[in-house]
Order: structure tokens, then sequence, then C-alpha cells
């Protein structure tokens, strides 16, 4: 562990600002553990200077690297792309945003020294995120350990330490839908968790949809790792079957004894409604896990790397 290698893995879209200050920080955390290293830049094509100054931090430093995409597939693919084509004993991923901060980096080398595995940061608070996201995340975080096969830690991201064993682990995964942490919590071995203070970005605006990313993270929480929901609608269906026979047997019953039972306009459409929105809902669950066998089955690659600045051509393929 004295002489080991550390990968930092870094997704960016759009980061022109913030690059340099990431690599700066960084570099003043790795002389200090004295280790050997490569910082890696996995990013899709971006309408800003980000390449260049990318390049231009290479010039000065051959540790540093660059996979460019072919387009943009996103910060999951990019953040899979990095780890796949690592070659650390230890793998560190971290946004170039700076709101997970460097320093802690520091502290997982520590723990992994002590004999674990993977070591991820726990948000004790979250600066500059509005209500509604947090309502969310919490909401989100509560329903996936309520229902999915593995548990994944509250309040955490990609922001995590993973060993060599873990790597190789996950390059085994073949699925489409990169949700780190729950691929992570999947795999096991020894795993601990790092508090801090999750800072407000250091510069520019976020690419990511607070609302609709938050909700998609959650998605494929519970159906990327639970098969729950089929379970529900299926518990639901015989609630509602045995329900109707109950009343339809109740209404039998009425109406031998010669009770007018009055329905109306108002609870047929009541009736109607909630039966129609229990059946769409049920086809929305079922058409997301079709959804997934779908991408599976087509077996399309999660990344295409269209460049790759630093690496060995003869271990570098184009796509996973």
């Amino acid at each position: 562990m004295k002489n080991f290698k550390l990968s930092v893995v870094v997704p960016v879209y759009n980061e022109e600002k913030n690059i340099p200050v990431l690599v700066l920080r960084l570099k003043k955390i790795i002389s200090n553990l004295k280790c050997k290293y490569e910082i890696i830049f996995v990013m899709d094509p971006c309408t800003d200077q980000t390449e260049m100054i990318i390049h231009g931090l290479r010039a000065k430093d051959k540790n540093i690297k660059l996979l460019k995409t072919s387009r943009r597939f996103g910060q999951p693919a990019c953040t899979q792309a990095g780890i796949y084509y690592c070659t650390g004993d230890v793998c560190v991923v971290i946004d170039a945003d700076l709101q997970d901060p460097p320093e802690l980096i520091k502290k997982m080398v520590e723990k992994w020294k002590q004999g674990y595995h993977v070591v991820y940061a726990q948000r004790r608070t979250r600066k500059g995120e509005p209500l509604l996201k947090k309502l969310i995340a919490y909401v989100a975080y509560w329903l996936i350990n309520k229902i999915s096969d593995v548990r994944i830690p509250r309040n955490t991201g990609d922001f995590r330490l993973i060993s060599r064993e873990v790597i190789e682990e996950l390059k085994r995964l073949k699925e489409n839908d990169g949700f780190l942490r729950g691929l992570v919590a999947y795999v096991g071995f020894n795993q601990i968790a790092i508090q801090y203070d999750r800072d407000e970005r250091y510069s520019g605006k976020g690419k990511y949809n607070r609302l609709l990313g938050s909700m998609r993270i959650a998605l494929n929480g519970m159906l990327g790792f639970s098969k729950y929901p089929l379970h529900l609608i299926a518990i639901l269906g015989t609630v509602i079957s045995t329900l109707s026979f109950l009343l339809g047997t109740t209404y039998f019953v009425l109406k031998l004894v010669g009770f007018n039972i009055v329905w109306g306009n108002p609870t047929l459409v009541i009736l109607i409604s909630f039966l129609s929105g229990i059946q769409l809902l049920s086809l929305g669950i079922i058409g997301e896990y079709f959804a997934r066998i779908y991408d599976e089955i087509k077996g399309r690659p999660n990344f295409i790397i269209q460049e790759a600045h630093g690496f060995d051509r003869k271990n570098t393929k184009n796509s996973k």
C-alpha cells in the first residue's frame, strides 16, 4: 500500500472555470499522499473551452488523461468509462463542480488502508439545494431501502473510493443503467461512510435537472434493484378484484331483499376514474421494466470513446 496508484475519475461537461481549481486542489492532496496517480477526465463533447483547458493541463502533467465520447452520453456513462479504463489500485469518483471537497480523499485512502474496499461520502448538509430536491431525495432513499434487494446508503452520490477488487467486479456487470451507488452496493465488500458537508457549486450552472434528474435516480434505484413494484401490482389487482366481488355480491343480496340502491353518475365516474388510474399506473410500471429489458437485449454500448489521450492504445477499446 505504500507504493499504490490512485486513479481520480472526473466526468465533465462544460466545466471550463472549475477544472483548473479542481486539479490544483487534487494535486495538493495527491502530493501529501506521496503515491502514483492519474487524473482521468471523461468528457462529453463540450461547447466551451473545457477540452482546451484539459489539453493545456495535460501538456504540463502527463498523469492527466482525457477520454472524449463521440456524443453526449451523460454523466453516468462517463463515470462508467472512467472506472473501466482506470489503472489504479484504488479509484475515486468526483464531480468537477467542487461541491464535493477533494480534501476528503485523504480520509478515504486512510480507510482503504484499514481494509475497506468502498469508502463513500455521506452528506450531512446540502448547501444551495432547494427544499423540493431535498424532499424528493429523502422520500426516494426511504422507498429504495424499503423495497430494494440491496441497501443503498442515504444522502450519497457518486463521490466515493472503490478498490481494484470492486472495480473488477463492476466491469463484469453488463447493465445499461449506470446507477453507480446501487451497483456498488450490489457488489458488496467492506464498505464504510465518511460524513461531510456539501458545498455550493464553485462556478457555473449545473447541467443536471434537479427535479427530473432526482426522480430518474429514484426510479433507477427502485426498478433496477427490486421486483417489488411488480409484486405490488399483483397484490393491488387481487385486492381490487376481491373488493369488486364483495361489492357485487352485496349489491346482488340487497337487490334480492328489495333494497333499492341509487348509484348515480358521480359514483360511476369516481369508480371508473380510480380503476383507470390503477390500470395506467400498472401499465406504466410494467412498461418501465420492459424498457429496461429492451435496452439490455439490444446490447448497445453505454459509451463510445472517440478520443483517448494518455492511454495505451493496445489496452483501449472504443466502447462498452
